[in-house]
């Protein structure tokens, strides 16, 4: 080859170099999450991520975590004692089913099936007792345009006393919590600032008494959705018929570890939040409950 073609040649390649490279990016979503690079737009079958961002302050929010709790937990209380001491533990994941792209990358729909079980010990008792233990399927249906994404989700939620728990005293009733509810939620993003709101329907209720209706709104604000560290905070409120519209205030704050995925790959995230709850219980068998706690957690996220 002359050494005249070798610029030409160079100056042809230019263009697809820059077209890899860009397609080695993942796109990064302004809250924080990205979109594998193969599958930004177009038909995708299983995708590996998700264009609606998770929830930082939802307590039922489906999702990996290990957390500490302590404070006033109304019937779990120990009489003698001023505060109780809890260990939450959840075990969550969301898999991709389908997605159709829109005009931009990371735009479209998407079709997923999610799942959790969150539970809580009580970490005073000489054998950690099982306390609650609620179990949530779901069918999310999500859609983004740039800053403005939304959740369709039908999903189940049934709830359990732990044996040990049941065990403690005759007095210990063990009640049939579960139902199925319809929630759509929208959320906007316009820079480090994220704002969310929506309402739920409940159906297929037991006990039948349960009240059908719920609001659910929140923020969230990030220092950055792209580098290493990042600061976070959040809150996130719901208001329920069951509970005469009475607020529980779920609150969050701490830091996002993101290290460098391989180039294409969407990030694994590690969350370390302290975490303020005041309102009526969102544990499960503990619904009449008013509850109230400070604590820590540690929540895997990708």
């Amino acid at each position: 080859m002359s050494k005249s073609r070798i610029p030409s040649l160079a100056a042809a390649l230019l263009p697809l170099l820059a077209a890899a490279s860009a397609t080695a990016q993942a796109v990064v979503l302004r809250c924080g999450s990205q979109i594998h690079s193969g599958e930004a737009s177009g038909f995708v079958a299983f995708p590996q991520d998700e264009i609606f961002c998770p929830l930082i302050a939802d307590p039922k929010q489906p999702r990996s975590f290990l957390g500490l709790q302590r404070g006033e937990f109304g019937t779990l209380d120990d009489p003698n004692a001023e505060q109780t001491t809890i260990g939450a533990i959840g075990l969550g994941d969301s898999f991709g089913l389908l997605r159709w792209g829109g005009g931009r990358p990371g735009d479209g729909f998407h079709l997923a099936l999610s799942g959790a079980v969150l539970a809580q010990f009580d970490l005073g008792s000489s054998s950690t007792d099982l306390i609650n233990a609620d179990y949530v399927v779901a069918l999310p249906l999500t859609w983004r345009r740039g800053w403005l994404s939304t959740r369709l989700r039908l999903y189940h939620q049934s709830s359990h006393l732990g044996d040990e728990y049941v065990l403690r005293s005759p007095e210990i009733q063990r009640d049939n919590l579960s139902f199925e509810s319809l929630e759509a939620l929208v959320s906007a993003e316009a820079g480090p600032l994220r704002v969310y709101g929506g309402a739920e329907h409940l159906f297929r209720r037991e006990p039948a008494s349960l009240e059908r209706k719920l609001a659910h709104a929140g923020v969230e604000l990030r220092s950055s959705a792209s580098r290493v560290l990042s600061l976070l905070a959040a809150a996130d409120i719901k208001s329920s018929e069951q509970h005469d519209w009475r607020r529980a205030l779920s609150a969050r704050a701490g830091v996002q570890i993101a290290p460098r995925a391989r180039a294409g790959h969407p990030l694994r995230r590690v969350l370390l939040l302290a975490e303020y709850y005041e309102g009526p219980s969102p544990y499960g068998q503990f619904f009449l409950d008013d509850i109230r706690y400070a604590g820590f957690a540690l929540h895997l996220v990708h």
